[in-house]
């Protein structure tokens, strides 16, 4: 008789419907032992000023400009960006049907999140946080009114081994003149489900424009009124829920969602819903760094709706309002603060794999602490130093 299927266990795939991608799952090859490469640990910085940082205020960028002595958020347009302000000169008549090339104009921005050069999101106050979120929806507004701009994409890169080149807490903005491609197949996913009459709507969950169905509100409608006993949800709070998603790729991979209503862009939260979303993006970055004691590394990005034609309208303009605002969480680390996973061989040239499972993954993540590491050290040494 065959052995009763255990996804904890046996290989299997996983659909992302979002991308339309599979991921191969082999739970047992978290047994293998690791003879590969390990990285340096990142160690949290102790240092809340650092003249020699392009960042800190006050001191000289890369560029040559200097940054005002700000006191919470800065902004400022980036001085190596990866696009350019329009207009772009025509492309050339391409010399194949297959090759060709399409102009590319916007504007890309750096947002630093507080002037200290030691306090990452996993540090900073939810007010604090709070002021992050409000400059994220000043730069998707401000670009967003300008002419020829369709997206604008908010990400932050953390720690060296994610490509980031200071370690001041900053996040950076790119604004384009097109939509880029996994975003915009994500809202091909979403507008095909919306339009699909056989997609499986479920009773209860959000609803998207024109009362269609969310793609992403009926997943995070039946993870957290469903199959939460699975064990994929990390946190949740009143109005936001951080889950390692079904088809996650990356060992601590995380989606973070609004899950009351549909929401399409940043632009449309209300001020109660900014404070809980600041609140949730605390309690997990504290939690990734608490997981293996470390500045946990990590892409972050926020995939939201194009940029409508009436910006400040706050009411369903076209059908790209259909995109559901979420955040992903891409950090690489996988067994330790030193061991990460690589995407080589059967990843690059088959399809992505993981080992330890989805509902694994936020189980460890989930019985980390609220309370930051470094904090409870903190308060430790400090307690020791008043009893001597």
């Amino acid at each position: 008789m065959a052995a009763e299927f255990d996804p904890s266990e046996h290989p299997h795939r996983r659909l992302n419907p979002l991308t339309g991608d599979y991921i191969l799952v082999s739970p047992h090859r978290t047994r293998r032992p690791w003879q590969g490469q390990t990285e340096s640990a990142q160690p949290p910085s102790k240092i809340q000023y650092d003249p020699a940082c392009y960042l800190c205020p006050g001191n000289a960028r890369a560029g040559g400009k200097r940054n005002p002595p700000f006191t919470d958020t800065l902004t400022f347009e980036n001085d190596f960006a990866a696009v350019l302000p329009g207009p772009s000169p025509a492309a050339p008549p391409a010399p194949h049907p297959l090759l060709s090339t399409e102009p590319v104009e916007g504007g890309c921005d750096v947002i630093i999140f507080h002037p200290k050069h030691d306090l990452t999101l996993a540090r900073l106050g939810q007010e604090e946080i709070v002021k992050v979120i409000e400059e994220w929806v000043g730069i998707y507004l401000r670009r967003g009114r300008q002419p020829g701009i369709r997206y604008v994409q908010i990400f932050e890169n953390k720690g060296s081994i994610m490509g980031c080149s200071n370690p001041h807490p900053h996040g950076q903005v790119w604004s384009l003149s097109t939509i880029p491609t996994l975003p915009a197949t994500e809202l091909s996913s979403l507008t095909r489900y919306a339009t699909d009459p056989s997609s499986p709507a479920m009773d209860g969950a959000p609803r998207g424009p024109g009362g269609k169905p969310c793609l992403l509100c009926d997943y995070v409608h039946f993870e957290v009124g469903v199959a939460e006993a699975e064990g994929r949800v990390v946190v949740k709070n009143e109005h936001w829920v951080a889950l390692v998603p079904w088809w996650a790729t990356w060992p601590f991979e995380i989606m973070l969602l609004p899950y009351h209503r549909h929401i399409s862009s940043i632009a449309r939260l209300a001020p109660e819903e900014k404070a809980s979303f600041a609140s949730i993006l605390g309690a997990v970055t504290r939690r990734y760094d608490n997981l293996f004691s470390c500045s946990f590394a990590y892409s972050m990005g926020i995939h939201q709706r194009p940029i409508p034609p009436v910006i400040d309208n706050t009411a369903d303009d076209d059908e790209n309002d259909i995109a559901h605002l979420h955040l992903h969480f891409t950090p690489p680390l996988l067994r330790s603060a030193t061991v990460r996973k690589f995407l080589v061989g059967f990843e690059l040239m088959a399809e992505a794999q993981r080992d330890l499972t989805p509902e694994q993954a936020a189980t460890r993540l989930r019985a980390c602490s609220e309370v930051h590491y470094l904090d409870i050290m903190e308060a430790e040494e400090a307690k020791q130093a008043g009893s001597n």
